[in-house]
């Protein structure tokens, strides 16, 4: 099940918040070792004070976080544009039809007792049901594209579910990793690829969702 929250409401979830926050640390840092910032075991940056939309997975029983992903305007500042414009030597997408997707991750926690095989395949459900929601979300709210930064890892499995993208501008290593900037169509042709991947032909989103999603921020 996917859920979503304004930035400028999060403090209305504290504690859901504190677990994203703790998950990020997990999977950026102590699996990924990204050279981000991590304060009493949260993983915060920025561009969570930019009143971000966040798009949240979680247990359609006991409600437990899955995973979770941070969507920006690129309008404003965000990720590509203000960390890693080498990405963009011609410049970064700025349009309100364009959002940027980041902090993308699934909860280890939820496959940390799997073992190898099982827990390969629930990353990827986890993983499939997420970029439904992001595709879902997103064609509710009038946005047409999604940018965003990935590494080398996560360009081989959008491949392997058919999550096609476009490369723009020059893929860089940054660190030890290639890093690429990619823009995805939020299509219905997307969505149905996706779903058909996942085996979620119906919509992810939670029904409260279903009813209000904000519309996109046009600055």
């Amino acid at each position: 099940m996917i859920t979503i929250v304004e930035g400028a409401e999060r403090e209305r979830h504290p504690t859901l918040f504190d677990e994203m926050f703790r998950m990020r640390a997990a999977v950026f840092v102590d699996r990924l070792e990204w050279d981000v910032t991590v304060t009493d075991g949260r993983e915060i940056d920025r561009f969570d004070a930019e009143d971000p939309l966040y798009v949240l997975s979680l247990d359609d029983r006991t409600a437990a976080l899955q995973g979770a992903a941070r969507l920006l305007p690129t309008t404003g500042p965000n990720m590509l544009r203000d960390v890693f414009p080498v990405l963009v030597p011609g410049g970064a997408p700025a349009s309100p039809l364009i959002w940027e997707s980041s902090r993308f991750a699934v909860n280890p926690a939820a496959f940390n007792a799997c073992d190898r095989a099982e827990a390969n395949h629930v990353v990827n459900r986890m993983t499939i049901e997420l970029l439904c929601g992001i595709v879902e979300v997103c064609q509710r709210a009038g946005i047409e594209h999604v940018v965003s930064v990935f590494d080398a890892r996560m360009a081989r499995i959008f491949r392997s579910i058919d999550c096609a993208f476009e490369v723009i501008g020059t893929p860089t290593r940054i660190g030890r990793t290639m890093t690429y900037a990619g823009v995805f169509d939020m299509s219905d042709a997307m969505r149905e690829r996706l779903g058909e991947a996942g085996r979620l032909p119906g919509s992810v989103l939670a029904a409260a969702e279903r009813q209000g999603i904000p519309a996109a921020r046009h600055a």
